[in-house]
């Protein structure tokens, strides 16, 4: 992994983004330009939600070119797609010997001009990571926060700015693109088997995690679920190797300040209490999230702590953070609602749940937040590699739905499908051995047009609330609720 150095002030520095509409790519030019850096970019001409964001900062994504590399270009940051062989942008800014970073290389760079924060897990780091910028929104830190999605609390960016001394980032473990951030502190949400074109062996997987905890420096801190079996043991592997390393434990099985006790789930709130701050509230669904809640809650108060201040002056400010927490794009993202041909409701979420674990503790977050609702996931499964490695975790992951569909798989561009021995067809032929109510709906018109014919009858005595139909995965099933919102609203 290169490390890259950045210069400590931006001002009029001209970076150009190639793939700039990338999540990630928009993230980090929306940290830049907050800078002061010019920015330009390029990408296909394709529209995305990023453009929005690009639109705000009076950013036009320009067609790709060599012309785009300008005398005054300095910086080339890239995204993995795109070939530096074939990239006419690229092969320009190589001729002129200009420095080019892959996104996760200018992250880092960007890491070491402040004191950064990175969190990282196989789950709920967009999420933790949204907690946290918008708690540090309430307290007197100078701050700035990139998460890999929009947040709504970030007024619908991926960014949350008020300076600049401490920075949080959400870090990515695929490839160990995290070993390129320049951590002070991390929090850690979990760890288990995923990514298996790269990470064949769990074992794998955590030894990333274990070597990106150890990047920390003389006794820097790592805040670990204590709930999360995987969290636990990349921890005690670390500090094997670096006894220095503060770990800080939350969750319900920790010790100390961060022990989390789960309350009850009322009026679309869920209450919970730790142990240093006393009863909390977030207004997102799931225990997962409560879980998210509390390692903001603990980064947050160990940041106040590291800048000389006692987070107990600031608990009223905290909780107020909490509370302005409304979730991102695509994690359990309310996107709409509709009423049934009978005349009951109809909640659309969309969220971006793709790893076995998630599907499970998000649909049981839905069952218990929307008690009194008939629950319909229509699922996509997102690389055939994880398909295949975890089809049983996958099928057997559905129990808190009322009605399940699963599409065709959704692969990767790093896969050979032909050579796939999985589908979504397979995934639905296992799943039905433990769901009695599985359809497979490969393509998104059939699965609306299904998902449609269910709403046409009463949700029944037990769902006098109505439906909450959730489309699941990576991929772009999303598409599907928007063909049934859609339908609904123009009986069409």
């Amino acid at each position: 992994m290169s490390d890259f150095t950045l210069p400590l002030s931006f001002s009029g520095v001209h970076f150009h983004f190639v793939g700039i509409k990338g999540t990630g790519m928009v993230a980090l030019v929306e940290i830049l330009h907050a800078r002061g850096a010019v920015i330009t970019g390029s990408d296909v001409s394709e529209r995305f939600y990023t453009d929005e964001v690009l639109e705000k900062l009076g950013i036009s994504a320009l067609s790709f070119s060599e012309k785009n590399i300008t005398d005054s270009v300095q910086f080339v940051i890239y995204s993995s797609a795109y070939s530096v062989e074939k990239n006419p942008d690229l092969i320009e800014a190589k001729k002129r010997n200009l420095p080019m970073m892959l996104y996760s290389e200018a992250l880092g760079a960007v890491s070491g001009t402040s004191y950064s924060c990175g969190v990282c897990g196989v789950h709920g780091k967009t999420t933790t990571t949204g907690l946290c910028g918008t708690l540090l929104k309430e307290l007197p830190l100078d701050s700035q926060v990139l998460a890999g999605s929009i947040i709504k609390s970030f007024g619908d960016s991926c960014v949350m700015t008020k300076g600049h001394e401490y920075f949080v980032a959400e870090t990515c473990e695929y490839q160990r693109h995290f070993m390129a951030f320049h951590p002070k502190k991390i929090i850690l949400t979990s760890v288990e088997s995923d990514h298996q074109d790269y990470y064949p062996t769990y074992e794998d997987i955590r030894s990333a995690f274990v070597d990106y905890i150890c990047k920390l420096p003389e006794g820097g801190q790592v805040i670990y679920c204590a709930d999360d079996k995987g969290a636990c043991e990349a921890v005690e592997l670390a500090k094997a190797k670096r006894g220095d390393i503060q770990s800080i434990p939350y969750g319900e099985k920790a010790s100390g300040d961060y022990k989390l006790t789960f309350g009850h789930v009322e009026g679309g709130v869920h209450y919970f209490t730790v142990s240093a701050l006393g009863e909390c509230a977030v207004c997102v669904p799931g225990d997962h999230n409560v879980r998210n809640a509390t390692a903001a809650l603990a980064l947050s108060c160990e940041l106040l702590k590291s800048a000389g201040k006692n987070p107990l002056d600031f608990i009223e400010d905290l909780k107020r953070g909490l509370k302005n927490f409304a979730g991102g794009k695509r994690r359990s993202e309310i996107v709409g609602r509709a009423k049934t041909p009978l005349g009951q409701d109809v909640i659309f979420i969309d969220d971006y749940g793709h790893h076995p674990t998630a599907v499970k503790t998000t649909l049981a977050g839905f069952k218990e937040f929307y008690r009194n609702h008939k629950i319909i996931v229509d699922f996509m499964s997102h690389t055939y590699t994880r398909t295949a490695a975890l089809l049983e975790e996958f099928a057997s992951s559905f129990d808190s739905a009322d009605k399940v569909i699963i599409n065709k798989s959704y692969g990767s561009a790093r896969e050979d499908a032909s050579a796939a021995n999985v589908t979504g067809e397979i995934l639905a032929e296992h799943a039905k051995k433990y769901h009695k109510d599985v359809s497979y709906a490969g393509e998104f018109d059939e699965a609306a047009k299904l998902a449609l014919s269910f709403l046409s009858e009463p949700s029944g005595k037990d769902f006098p609330d109505g439906y909450v139909f959730v489309t699941m995965g990576a991929g772009d099933n999303w598409k599907v609720g928007s063909k049934m919102l859609s339908a609904l609203k123009t009986g069409v």
